[in-house]
């Protein structure tokens, strides 16, 4: 009898229990989209403004630059670390950059290291910081005087001299290819980044050399004397496929969550589709970029259609379109716009409609990166609609269900009730792997969040707050729900936390 009546009990409790938490409302998902800005060092472009720039006054402009981007709902930055076979960190691979100081090889005085600088405060604004490399750009013609400690001193047999004054280094060569991953491992090793970023330059674009082919006789000599039956231009492209396949795997042998990210030229070649025109990639970059989106060889492939919606031969969506068709492995396919296409209305609603394009073909992980971060800063116009408009919420990261699939464990929360707000605060078992929080309030029956960064710990918030529909306010809302959950740094959020409250 007593077992029976225990029994029973246990069953009441437990629908008792799942009663409670079928009328505890759970909170709607967080907006999902990758919004990023290039930020290029190569001849000074966006950062630092120029050469010789104190310690504070570089500081004062990436700051500036990063409290724009956090400004504007902004939650990646693409930093370019390694122009022209140099470093803007500190590397005893390769010499500091002669953007940095205007001396190739000479540090920042006041000492500081900039790539920490610019990872810590991206991070404090919860930004992830992907680090943009040039792997073959031995020297620009804009990066002075080649130091003692540069590639095209120490290895002139690995680079050679183009016609318009720039060093490119061989990549059939497999000491080139060595240095250039090593650089990558030592900066995934090394550093707390997010993200390893490679543009459109591979072999390099024909006009570098005064239009005529690149001088790697000497390398293609040797490949023919070992037997190699591929034709050249299969030879150079298999040089780089190996390249960017090696570099894939090494950096998810050190850290499987760090992002590997492509950007190439955006058309694969003319005719892929049929209406598109223009620039060959494959033949004249040697860069068969289909082929890594592909075999999936890439986290994220950002090719860059720099040309308008209604532009035919190269039209923004119909590119689009085409590259989605080749994303067999399903990664992220976040291109990069030409966000600095003018100022005004008109390219507000150009680049918001590409924005709106993106959404609408790439529903699961939207995204794009805008280039560069000058279009930001230079168009006031642009920085106004993307926040009054697609940008208006904070967004997380879409998640890489392929690097982790494990989702973190809920916060700890509780609730401090004062005089005219609530005090929201939580703790983690595992804190550390905690890359962004969101907290999530009801008021009647509407939802809303905002995204903290990982080195917070409380929230305010207000007990009653005003809801809209539209554009209308309607009567005052007292909140009644607070949730809160752990976002780790492969963006895979934990349950939430939810707790209702009680005035």
């Amino acid at each position: 009898m007593l077992r029976t009546y225990l029994l029973s009990l246990c069953i009441l409790i437990s629908a008792v229990a799942r009663l409670a938490a079928q009328q505890i409302p759970k909170p709607p998902a967080a907006e999902r989209e990758f919004r990023a800005a290039w930020v290029a060092s190569v001849a000074n472009i966006n950062w630092p403004s120029k050469p010789g720039l104190t310690t504070k006054q570089q500081q004062d402009e990436a700051i500036a630059l990063l409290d724009m981007l956090q400004q504007q709902n902004f939650n990646a930055v693409i930093f370019q670390v390694r122009p022209q076979a140099d470093a803007l960190y500190a590397s005893k691979l390769e010499p500091w950059s002669y953007f940095l100081t205007g001396q190739q090889g000479k540090a920042p005085s006041p000492y500081y290291d900039p790539l920490e600088f610019w990872i810590e405060a991206a991070h404090d604004r919860g930004i992830e910081l992907h680090v943009w490399l040039n792997p073959y750009r031995a020297h620009h013609i804009s990066g002075g005087e080649a130091g003692p400690n540069s590639i095209v001193k120490k290895r002139p047999d690995l680079v050679y001299k183009l016609k318009q004054g720039y060093y490119w280094l061989d990549p059939a060569k497999k000491d080139v290819q060595d240095l250039s991953a090593a650089v990558v491992s030592d900066l995934v090793t090394r550093y707390d980044i997010d993200g390893v970023h490679f543009d459109d330059y591979f072999y390099p674009y024909t006009e570098y050399n005064g239009g005529e082919d690149f001088p790697d006789n000497d390398s293609w000599a040797v490949y023919k004397r070992s037997g190699g039956k591929l034709s050249r231009g299969d030879w150079r492209r298999q040089n780089v496929n190996v390249f960017i396949r090696r570099v894939y795997k090494e950096i998810k042998s050190i850290k499987k969550e760090v992002k590997f990210g492509l950007s190439p030229f955006g058309i694969w070649r003319p005719g892929y589709p049929a209406s598109v025109q223009g620039f060959d990639q494959y033949e004249k970059l040697y860069a068969d970029a289909k082929l890594w989106l592909n075999e999936g060889w890439i986290d994220y492939f950002a090719p860059q259609i720099y040309w308008l919606i209604n532009d035919y031969p190269h039209s923004f969506p119909v590119v689009l379109g085409w590259w989605q068709s080749e994303n067999k492995q399903e990664r992220h396919l976040w291109p990069g716009m030409n966000s600095g296409l003018g100022g005004g209305d008109k390219n507000s609603d150009e680049i918001i409609n590409q924005i709106m394009i993106t959404r609408g073909m790439l529903p699961s992980s939207p995204g794009a990166i805008h280039w560069s971060i000058a279009a930001l800063t230079k168009h006031e116009s642009l920085r106004r609609d993307l926040l009054n408009g697609p940008y208006k919420k904070e967004a997380l990261v879409p998640a890489s269900p392929w690097l982790d699939r494990r989702t973190p464990a809920a916060p700890k929360v509780t609730v401090q009730n004062r005089y005219s707000d609530l005090n929201v605060q939580w703790s983690h078992q595992k804190h550390e792997e905690v890359f962004k929080w969101v907290v999530y309030t009801r008021y009647g029956t509407q939802w809303t969040y905002r995204i903290l960064n990982r080195k917070d710990r409380f929230f305010q918030v207000s007990k009653k707050t005003a809801a809209l529909k539209g554009n209308i306010k309607t009567p005052e809302q007292t909140i009644n729900t607070i949730a809160v959950t752990a976002v780790d740094r492969s963006g895979n959020e934990s349950k939430p936390s939810i707790l209702p409250v009680s005035q």
